[in-house]
């Protein structure tokens, strides 16, 4: 029998923070994949019980969940929606895991809620399957994120531009706490329950912190570090609206997403940032704006609202150098240099100017510095022997250089043609893909060369120009 050891203290918020409701039930559910090593984690057994798909499946309610959809705002591509909340989602709970941290479990695509904006509440295969394997990709790769539990096929059609296959899945997160949770109680001016959210974030996640000022600071240091980690495996997020930005620091709610292969700092691939306001190397700035935003929302929390927005402004400007010190970190790593120095700045800055002339292959150009195949990224072999020599040169005092550099950079990651082959394949009823991904991805960085074809870039005729979001 499936149990799930839940403790959901979310639930006992006040009701202005939710909704309560069961999902609506779908017509044949069928289990797609279970995550039995996540499972083990949360405290969860049973899982060999035949009704696994019908509790995953949002047909059945395990024994002391609470399910509900939570409410929250947020500026989408800049523009300010006052009210968002799940409109596919719903929380079932939480559980205490076995390092004993509070994680939430929370269905996605299981039906209409009050919040759902006209929308079905329904998921359909595709985001799905993506979400599942890029996000299990992002914590093999050792990447704070939400984590994939189950998913399912539900057995009913998705209407989209056509009818497609639907599924639910199950999403595992240290909190749903968003930048937009903060929004809509400070617009509304309910400083009750901004009071109440400040004190529940602050003892859920950051017991050490007395004031809003430290929390602010604190994610703030969490997201720099997050978005520099992202930008180090050529991650693009594609839709960071602040409903989409965690309390907690994980990367969450992967629509629109995708992994950057030539390397370009201007790519784009979501389909509604028509301007680029999300593009690779923009992720950064967009950051301190959307933790502006929760600088705002915490100002009502303080008595002197003068000096609140002086110290606050203090920290939001002061995570530009927070950030270039963590890239100076996460790409000095990159190429086996353990402790930056200045000048190591324009080593790598040289090498992405190189990169971005010779759209050389973001992922297996790191992976290849330490070979011979290295200059095959590059149509201008000159500009990169002198580059290479000079790079040699600076680590020949490091200590195992190459060991280091096949730690962070990954030899594999979810390309993006590989996984809209996953997404045809499980549409026609083959999931081998999806699992083989699964597989593979799950060690990131170790050489796999029975799975080389998985690194290799897309070429002219399969490469995928644009990702969309899964509502």
């Amino acid at each position: 029998m499936l149990t799930i050891p839940f403790d959901n203290s979310y639930a006992r918020l006040p009701d202005g923070f939710y909704h309560k409701q069961p999902a609506d039930p779908v017509k044949a559910p069928e289990m797609i994949a279970f995550n039995h090593d996540l499972a083990t984690e949360l405290g969860i057994t049973g899982a060999d019980d035949p009704d696994l798909a019908l509790y995953f499946a949002g047909n059945a309610i395990p024994a002391g969940a609470d399910p509900l959809a939570q409410l929250y705002a947020g500026h989408q591509f800049g523009q300010y929606n006052p009210q968002l909340g799940d409109g596919r989602a719903l929380l079932l709970g939480e559980v205490i895991d076995t390092q004993g941290q509070r994680r939430d479990i929370q269905l996605k695509g299981s039906g209409q809620t009050p919040f759902s904006r006209r929308g079905d509440g329904r998921a359909w295969l595709g985001p799905v399957l993506r979400e599942y394997v890029v996000s299990e990709a992002m914590h093999a790769l050792g990447i704070p994120t939400t984590r994939a539990l189950a998913a399912v096929r539900s057995g009913d059609p998705v209407y989209r531009d056509t009818a497609l296959p639907g599924a639910v899945l199950t999403r595992v997160a240290s909190s749903h706490i968003r930048v937009g949770t903060f929004q809509i109680f400070a617009a509304r001016q309910d400083w009750q329950s901004l009071q109440t959210l400040f004190d529940y974030t602050v003892d859920r996640h950051y017991p050490h912190v007395t004031s809003p000022a430290r929390l602010l600071q604190e994610v703030c240091n969490r997201q720099a570090s997050l978005i520099m980690q992202w930008l180090s495996v050529g991650f693009i997020h594609g839709v960071m609206n602040t409903d989409n930005c965690t309390l907690s620091g994980e990367t969450i709610d992967y629509g629109p997403c995708a992994f950057m292969e030539a390397y370009q700092p201007d790519t784009v691939f979501s389909s509604i940032d028509r301007h680029g306001r999300y593009a690779y190397a923009a992720q950064a700035d967009v950051i301190s704006w959307n933790m502006a935003q929760l600088a705002t929302s915490l100002v009502p929390l303080v008595q002197d609202s003068d000096a609140a927005i002086k110290e606050f402004t203090t920290i939001i400007h002061g995570m530009q150098d927070s950030l270039r010190q963590h890239w100076a970190q996460r790409f000095s790593a990159k190429l086996g240099i353990a402790s930056p120095t200045e000048d190591d700045k324009q080593l790598i800055g040289d090498l992405l100017i190189l990169m971005d002339a010779n759209q050389a292959d973001f992922t297996n150009t790191f992976r290849d510095l330490p070979t011979e195949h290295a200059a095959l990224h590059f149509k201008d072999t000159e500009g990169f022997a002198s580059w290479h020599a000079r790079w040699q040169k600076r680590i020949e005092n490091e200590d195992a250089p190459y060991a280091l550099m096949s730690s962070v950079n990954p030899a594999v990651i979810p390309r993006n043609h590989r996984i809209e082959e996953m997404i045809t394949a499980a549409v026609a009823g083959d999931d081998s893909l999806f699992h083989r991904l699964n597989a593979v991805l799950a060690s990131p960085y170790a050489d796999q060369p029975e799975h080389n074809d998985l690194r290799a870039p897309a070429t002219p005729e399969t490469a995928v120009k644009a990702t969309f979001c899964g509502t």
